[in-house]
């Protein structure tokens, strides 16, 4: 029994985790939706008077970038902005020909008119948050907008952000991000679907509480004096963005987050450069955890309830791990529950964590029908891609787990960059892509483990105990067993 005993205490621990997250997520709703537009009563630089505009470096971090880099420029050079107010610092770490092609371009801007510089280093040392610095250097600007190469500001983005720097004590702007590729596949709906979420429901339940958000690598703009008031770009996590920003908020800089300013860009569309992404993000939110937290518990003047959520905010990938223990221990939860009759009581009171599913579906419809619109034909939609994200979150979280504990653990790895591919109809092929990685990794060939295993708590669900079978669990079950053969099928067929 003591087996059985530890299964079961770590088994509630994680649910009860998930059930703190997904209250947390709801409080976040309740923000969202009570959330006032403040954004026509802040105060605001006219930028109808000359002398009220602000000068701009753009900065562009880039590294290998062969399919993506001539969009990227040809996009920054449309940004309609007073040509005498902003540079373009294009911070080029790249090893491949695209050094070149991209050194030719920047040339035949220059000749426009355009003050664009192409910025090189010797050497990768910190990796995105290194070049970030080491542009700073010499930028010209008191305003540092980023983009990363596969995004595609509309041209009157500095518009429609840098007036809300006319408040000093703002140091960040971040706009929401778009999809240019959202309808690709299965992959790229279900990624959207996910970052929806985070661009609604979590920057804008944040933000109008006061409570911490992150700038998000691209598509924001920092003030210079906050950067460096912050301590600067540091690369020891592999979440620089996430680093800065929390760094900044503890030093009392506020964050303006415009969620009606939409910033597309390209979603991966292949699972191992979604694989790639998720890692690094995953990994970087534990390592900020790991180097945030007594910062942020000891600071005095951040109130309780935004320590909470900062501290939630940096644990969020850690619910993958919740997640895949549950998932992992809910089969031995099951001949347990058919095993010991003395346990019932124990199994009736932990159906009641079924409700953190109950309440991610109403936070995530809130999100989907501001996209997609209500009704009952968006709602059916809804119903099935909830279900079907659920399912592909659940086949990742293996994946996400190593990533998560690698980055508690402390285990240092190299910034790898996401692939990026140039595609947005399903007539654009990956294939050839010179970026994308070949070889199974061990994590594939345990998640197809995992598919057998979930199959197994399938069969399970009509041999156990001596009633006729225990389909409490078949739904999850199910869920599991097509995540992990989509996570596992997918990367099988991306190395063929």
């Amino acid at each position: 029994m003591i087996v059985e005993t530890a299964v079961i205490i770590i088994y509630s621990l994680a649910l009860i985790l998930i059930f703190l997250y997904a209250l947390a997520q709801l409080n976040l709703l309740v923000n969202y939706l009570t959330a006032k537009q403040k954004n026509s009563k802040a105060p605001k630089f006219n930028l109808e008077n000359p002398d009220e505009i602000p000068f701009v470096t753009i900065q562009l971090p880039v590294y290998n970038e062969l399919y993506v880099m001539d969009r990227l420029l040809d996009n920054i050079a449309k940004l309609d902005y007073p040509r005498d107010k902003f540079e373009i610092q294009v911070l080029d770490d790249s090893t491949d020909e695209s050094l070149q092609s991209t050194a030719r371009h920047i040339a035949q801007l220059q000749e426009s008119g355009l003050d664009i510089k192409h910025v090189l280093r010797d050497d990768r040392t910190g990796f995105k948050a290194g070049a970030l610095k080491e542009g700073l250097k010499t930028a010209k600007g008191e305003y540092i907008a980023i983009f990363d190469a596969d995004f595609l500001p509309n041209p009157d983005w500095l518009k429609r952000t840098i007036p809300y720097f006319k408040d000093s004590e703002i140091g960040v702007v971040q706009t929401r991000w778009g999809h240019l590729n959202r309808n690709y596949s299965l992959l790229t709906k279900v990624q959207a679907f996910a970052l929806d979420a985070h661009f609604t429901l979590e920057q804008v339940g944040r933000n109008s509480k006061g409570h911490f958000i992150n700038f998000n690598g691209t598509a924001g703009i920092w003030r210079k004096r906050c950067i460096i008031d912050a301590g600067n770009w540091e690369g020891d996590t592999l979440t620089e963005d996430l680093d800065l920003s929390y760094r900044a908020q503890l030093k009392n800089w506020k964050f303006k987050y415009l969620e009606e300013v939409e910033t597309p860009a390209e979603l991966p569309v292949v699972i191992s450069a979604a694989r790639t992404q998720q890692f690094r993000w995953n990994k970087g939110g534990a390592e900020n955890f790991r180097k945030m937290l007594w910062r942020i518990l000891k600071s005095k003047n951040v109130p309780f309830k935004t320590k909470l959520h900062g501290i939630l905010h940096l644990l969020n990938s850690s619910m993958f791990l919740f997640v895949l223990i549950v998932a992992l221990l809910s089969i031995p939860m099951l001949y347990i529950k058919n095993e010991y009759a003395h346990l019932k009581t124990y199994f009736i009171a932990m159906s009641f964590f079924v409700v953190s599913t109950l309440i991610f579906f109403i936070c995530y419809w809130f999100m989907f029908k501001r996209t997609y619109g209500s009704g009952t034909k968006s709602f059916i939609q809804y119903i099935v891609m909830f279900i079907t994200f659920f399912s592909i979150a659940m086949g990742f979280s293996l994946h996400n787990s190593i990533a998560v504990l690698e980055g508690h653990l402390g285990k240092k790895s190299e910034f790898i960059r996401t692939p990026k591919f140039n595609i947005s109809s399903l007539s654009d092929s990956w294939k050839g892509n010179k970026y994308l990685k070949k070889g199974l990794s061990a994590h594939v060939i345990i998640e197809g483990l995992l598919v057998l295993y979930f199959g197994f708590g399938l069969y399970s669900a009509f041999v156990v105990g001596d009633q006729g079978g225990d389909f409490g669990l078949f739904p999850f079950h199910l869920m599991l067993f097509f995540g992990f053969g989509f996570v596992f099928l997918k990367s099988i067929k991306s190395e063929a």
